[in-house]
């Protein structure tokens, strides 16, 4: 039965993420309330660092400002008066309730005990220090296809960069599990954390390369330099769909990153408790969803096409989950239905 904290968040939660709303509904109460709140804090604070219609520098104050509200009492006054200020540049009706909802949500963040509200203010402060890293590197442009697009510069800053902002969300989510979970007792706190940030890299890796086009028309190229140097192209040069075929190696060496990542991301499922099918599903749709979808980005013929549809349909997801469910508990199950979505991936590589 749904508690006044169910009946709060969680209508907001399935406007801004359907997706990761289910993730959450699946979650063992214990750790339910203290992830609802860092994602939606954690999705304000994305929503202020994405509103093009501010200057860059005002976006970067509000998102400081927001970052130290963590560990203070609320400024009713001043996010009302940000909110307000923000919501009517928003594309979406979710996101403006999102942004007028901020000043509860850091209420709710005191209502956590001490050790939760902690854990909470640190893993928000953490990637807004990604967005900060956003909002810095790569300044707003009006028309980047005119001007040379900023693009990070190797291998080491993109790791660096997708540990920012999704890394360490894994270790946030392992520290908290471990805290709440008696069944995580055994589990060897520094090689699961390693585990858990890379379970988290490998999502980020499937975004950035699921959003190369969307994002380079944003000026921000998250491919590195080193990698367009060996193949002989800038990043403005990918704003051209026809170059999709050409450019094809850069997507394969991200391919190849990606799965390393979700190998990690298998093991961490594998190594929790089979007892534990809540977290266990919680896991695993994620994983499941972002290799489905590097599945799909894979066979896509103009993979630099911005209108190009990457994504899994709603109806595979609703049918994932279903399926998932009595077969989570099963090590060998999974391993066999990880090892298809991956085989998908590698053989066109």
């Amino acid at each position: 039965m749904a508690d006044d904290f169910d009946r709060a968040t969680l209508p907001l939660l399935r406007r801004v993420s359907r997706a990761f709303y289910l993730t959450i509904r699946i979650l063992p109460r214990s750790i339910r309330k203290p992830v609802a709140i860092a994602y939606l804090l954690a999705r304000a604070a994305d929503t202020i660092a994405d509103t093009a219609a501010v200057p860059d520098n005002r976006r970067l104050l509000h998102l400081l400002q927001l970052r130290q509200q963590l560990t203070a009492e609320p400024d009713t006054e001043h996010f009302t008066t940000l909110a307000y200020s923000l919501a009517d540049a928003q594309p979406s009706d979710s996101e403006r309730d999102l942004l007028m909802s901020l000043d509860g949500i850091l209420r709710l963040l005191n209502t956590l005990p001490q050790a939760d509200r902690d854990r909470v203010a640190n893993i928000v402060q953490r990637l807004s220090k990604g967005m900060e890293f956003d909002l810095t590197r790569f300044p707003a442009q009006k028309q980047p296809e005119r001007s040379e697009i900023p693009a990070l510069s190797d291998t080491e800053e993109l790791d660096r960069y997708t540990y920012l902002v999704a890394g360490c969300v894994g270790e946030f989510w392992t520290d908290l599990s471990m805290a709440h979970m008696p069944a995580l007792a055994r589990w060897e706190r520094e090689r699961m954390t390693q585990l858990s940030v890379e379970f988290g890299q490998a999502l980020q890796m499937t975004n950035i390369l699921r959003d190369i086009p969307r994002d380079l028309r944003s000026g921000r190229c998250y491919i590195p330099l080193t990698w367009l140097n060996e193949v002989g192209m800038k990043p403005r040069d990918l704003l051209d769909p026809d170059r999709s075929h050409l450019a094809r190696p850069l997507l394969d060496t991200g391919l190849k990153l990606a799965l390393e990542k979700f190998d990690a991301a298998e093991r961490y499922l594998l190594d929790i408790p089979r007892r534990c099918v809540r977290f266990r599903l919680a896991a695993a749709w994620p994983m499941l969803m972002g290799l489905a979808t590097l599945g799909i980005l894979v066979y896509s013929p103009l993979w630099l096409d911005p209108a190009a549809r990457v994504r899994v349909s709603r109806r595979w997801v609703y049918a994932t989950m279903s399926a998932t469910i009595p077969v989570i508990h099963s090590n060998r199950v999974m391993s066999v239905w990880i090892g298809r979505l991956r085989n998908r991936i590698t053989l066109s590589i």
